[in-house]
């Protein structure tokens, strides 16, 4: 089994079982945002977590190693056409320079981590439409001169 062959394994089992990654995370105790990236392959359980997974959704045993694999953290270059994988696309496309320019600043040359982050996703009630709340949450790293 390779990382591709898990994830479509964990779809369908949370299909059947009709669970939401909300349940999943809860049951292996870990956040929603960070369970379901680890899901999709692009993040490595720790033995714990990938004990739980396993245990919880009935996978085979063999799925365990697969799922504290290192992961190769890549992507098609091309333009998403998901509708809102390219709004987030098109975030960045517009916004991402602006942020560059905030960020920097407020904190100095650097970067935020996404190594040492953390993402929350939250609806908003609201009347005129519910809204989407993304929190991104990484460490500042600055550029250091030697």
């Amino acid at each position: 089994m390779n990382k591709l062959d898990v994830t479509e394994l964990i779809f369908s089992t949370k299909k059947e079982k009709d669970l939401t990654w909300q349940t999943i995370a809860d049951a292996i105790g870990t956040s929603v945002v960070w369970t379901t990236s680890a899901c999709l392959g692009m993040n490595s359980f720790p033995e714990a977590e990938a004990e739980k997974l396993v245990a919880f959704l009935g996978l085979p045993a063999e799925t365990k190693s697969v799922l504290m694999e290192y992961p190769t953290k890549e992507w098609d270059k091309a333009v998403p056409q998901d509708p809102l994988i390219y709004r987030l696309y098109e975030v960045v496309g517009v916004y991402g320079d602006t942020l560059k320019e905030v960020i920097q600043e407020k904190f100095g040359d650097g970067i935020m981590s996404a190594i040492d982050f953390s993402m929350e996703v939250d609806k908003e009630e609201n009347p005129k439409g519910d809204r989407v709340i993304l929190t991104l949450n990484g460490k500042f790293l600055p550029y250091k001169t030697w």
